[in-house]
Parts: structure tokens; C-alpha cells; sequence
């Protein structure tokens, strides 16, 4: 089995027990060369294993391994990799507190340091466009292409994250969710406060930081 399908399927799982998916909802990918390892549309990950994982060409967009339907998001997939092609993961989750919040109307602001290292000072927020779509692939890859854009609310949906590696793409999903844990209890007992610009430029000049984010962008496993 190729080392990238390997750490995609066990990165799939995570989210499973990270309560960011459940039954067949989400999907993931990953790029290798010209093939974009997806996950099979309306399996859990739970169950989806190497052979049901089916490997469609960035290019054409044609399934050049397996016999398993690709993730119905599938367009949304392709358009992030063809308009990025630093990017080697895409992780799509049905995150229950950021859906509920942001579709509240509340736009997820970093309020602790790992959601700015993590996703920087600004997470793009799309507004509901029917699922697995053309037009809702074509509103990613317009929002995707932005400078810094590493994570994507899509209101109503979900959220989308994008890395250098399935690590760094996974740990996004996971700080997207976190925020917004963070920021609906802040909102229960007053105002959340936010981080301010100084603050937030403060943590691009610490050399721990850098560290750890030049590190989970090359991580592997």
C-alpha cells in the first residue's frame, strides 16, 4: 500500500474519534504525484479500507485506481490541488460547534495561540451553496486561492483545511473545531476577547513557532 494512502486512512479514523465526522459524512484526500487519493463516497472511515480508497488523476480528473465512487465533494477536492499545488491534503469535516456557531452568524476569530499558528489571523467564511456541486467547488477554488487561506468555513456545511502535509491539514481541522469550542463557552459567560494584531504578530517572531510549523508542514505519519 503506498505510504501516503496508508497515513490518509489512519488520519481519516482520527477524525472519526475526534467527533469531527460521523457515519459516511466528510471526506479526505491527498496527492501524490498526479494522483489524488480520495475517500469512497458513503463509507465511514471507519470502514473504508486501502482497496475501497479509489486514486483519480488531478489532471483529467478520470479514477485511474479502484472501483469505488470517489467522494461525492470530489470537484471541491480537485479544484483545491489544480489552484494550489503546494498542497498535499484536504481534510472536509462536519464539525458540530463550528457549524453551529458560524451558522449563528458568528465568524471564528483566533482567541488562543494555536488557532493563529495553526490557521492565521483570518479563516475565510463561504456562505451555504448546495453540496457537491460545481458552483460550490468553483466558490472554494476562488476563496482557496487567496494568499495565507489555510482552513475555510463553509457555513451551513462544514470546513475544509488544506496542508503541506495530512498532518498539518489535520491538526487545522482539529484547531477550526477547538476555536469554536472555545469561543461559544466564551460567549455563554460575555465577550470573548480576542487576540489582538500585536499579539498575533508577537507569536510570527517566536522561533518556537516557526519550528513547529515548519515541522508539521514536512510531517509525515
Amino acid at each position: 500500500m503506498s505510504q501516503v494512502l496508508d497515513e490518509l486512512i489512519r488520519t481519516a479514523q482520527a477524525l472519526v474519534t475526534n467527533g469531527l465526522v460521523r457515519g459516511a459524512g466528510g471526506n479526505v484526500s491527498a496527492r501524490e504525484d498526479d494522483t489524488m487519493w480520495i475517500s469512497p463516497s458513503g463509507f465511514s472511515f471507519l470502514d473504508a479500507t486501502a482497496d475501497d480508497y479509489p486514486g483519480v488523476s488531478i489532471q483529467s480528473g478520470e479514477i485511474v485506481r479502484g472501483q469505488r465512487r470517489p467522494s461525492s465533494e470530489v470537484l471541491m477536492h480537485l479544484a483545491v490541488y489544480r489552484r494550489r499545488p503546494e498542497v498535499t491534503a484536504v481534510i472536509h469535516t462536519h464539525p458540530p460547534i463550528t457549524i453551529a456557531l458560524t451558522a449563528a452568524g458568528h465568524d471564528l476569530r483566533p482567541m488562543y495561540p494555536d488557532c493563529y499558528v495553526y490557521l492565521g489571523p483570518h479563516v475565510p467564511h463561504l456562505d451555504y451553496i448546495t453540496v457537491t456541486t460545481p458552483e460550490l467547488a468553483a466558490a472554494v477554488e476562488q476563496v482557496v486561492q487567496a494568499p495565507g487561506v489555510r482552513g475555510i468555513v463553509l457555513r451551513n456545511h462544514g470546513t475544509l483545511t488544506v496542508g503541506a502535509s495530512i498532518k498539518e491539514a489535520y491538526f487545522r481541522a482539529l484547531a477550526m473545531e477547538e476555536q469554536a469550542v472555545i469561543q461559544h463557552a466564551a460567549l455563554q459567560v460575555g465577550v470573548p476577547r480576542l487576540l489582538t494584531r500585536a499579539e498575533c504578530a508577537h507569536l510570527d517572531m517566536l522561533g518556537s513557532e516557526a519550528y513547529r510549523r515548519e515541522l508539521l508542514a514536512r510531517m509525515k505519519g
